[in-house]
């Protein structure tokens, strides 16, 4: 490998190291502040890019916009349907309320469309950056394989700014990725634990996405339901982090953890509601139920 790299003359490695910097992201979309996105905010600065979790990400996000699209899209040609006959049976307030109806789910599927094709473009743009990342890191361990000249050096000075900066544009789209992410609604089902649930125990539940919590108490009451102070929370979904849920019991003024678990959203990005059932204990003899809509 290191004999392979010695005839590649230092010019054309300069010339090579120079288009990495020029095919740089910033010289071919506009990307805002780090400060305007979720996960680039002051004292969460995120410079480790994570490609296998974005494309994890993308495609589940991808997949969910094209199931939106499709249902909104059979909405319409229903409407259409609709709209044909009724202009036929010269029913015209009908008539004009399903025309507000087509205009409105038509600007609808628009911005879908847009969406999908914004969020394809920043993927794209976030590979490219990916790619060009691994051959700098390639091409700086080829150097340092090879004997160590003036031109050697300056080259590999270019391919470590290179490398950073593609690191810094692969960062930079994660935010701008998480824009388009949309919400999480959380709504609190209860506890499921049969005979671990009696009558007066008390529990606090704590859902923390990054930075955004969600605390709430609840009660088992004498006919086994279960009252909650807090029943729905909104999240803003993140590329880096996972749902972590704990769950302990209040007795008194001491409390007992019951357990910790940590849950992937990526098969939250869909268009029906989402019924999650996790194991907050090891044995799974306390369950935590929660229902999920994207």
């Amino acid at each position: 490998r290191s004999c392979s790299f010695t005839g590649f003359s230092t010019v054309q490695s300069r010339k090579l190291a120079k288009s990495l910097s020029r095919s740089s992201v910033r010289s071919r979309m506009s990307l805002k502040s780090p400060k305007a996105y979720n996960s680039l905010q002051k004292g969460a600065v995120i410079w480790d890019p994570k490609p296998l979790q974005v494309k994890k990400i993308f495609e589940a996000l991808k997949k969910g916009l094209n199931e939106y699209l499709e249902a909104h899209q059979a909405e319409l040609d229903y409407l259409s349907g609709r709209h044909k006959d009724t202009k036929r049976n010269s029913r015209l307030a009908f008539y004009y309320d399903l025309d507000k109806q087509i205009r409105s789910v038509e600007r609808y599927i628009r911005k879908l469309e847009f969406h999908i094709s914004k969020v394809e473009e920043l993927y794209e743009a976030y590979c490219i950056q990916c790619r060009l990342r691994d051959g700098a890191t390639n091409m700086k361990h080829a150097f340092s394989l090879s004997p160590s000249t003036k031109a050697s050096r300056e080259s590999l000075v270019e391919l470590y700014k290179n490398f950073q900066e593609c690191t810094e544009d692969m960062c930079l789209i994660e935010g701008a990725l998480e824009v388009h992410l949309g919400e999480f609604h959380l709504k609190m089902k209860g506890l499921v634990g049969f005979a671990r649930l009696c009558p007066g125990d008390q529990y606090e539940v704590f859902v923390r996405l990054g930075r955004q919590k969600w605390r709430l108490k609840g009660k088992i009451e004498t006919d086994d339901s279960q009252t909650w102070d807090e029943e729905e929370k909104i999240f803003i979904p993140n590329l880096h982090e996972k749902f972590e849920i704990k769950v302990t019991e209040l007795r008194g003024l001491a409390t007992i953890l019951v357990g910790v678990v940590m849950c992937d959203s990526i098969n939250f990005f869909t268009t029906k509601p989402q019924a999650i059932i996790v194991d907050i204990t090891e044995l799974g003899t306390i369950k935590l139920q929660l229902e999920v809509l994207w």
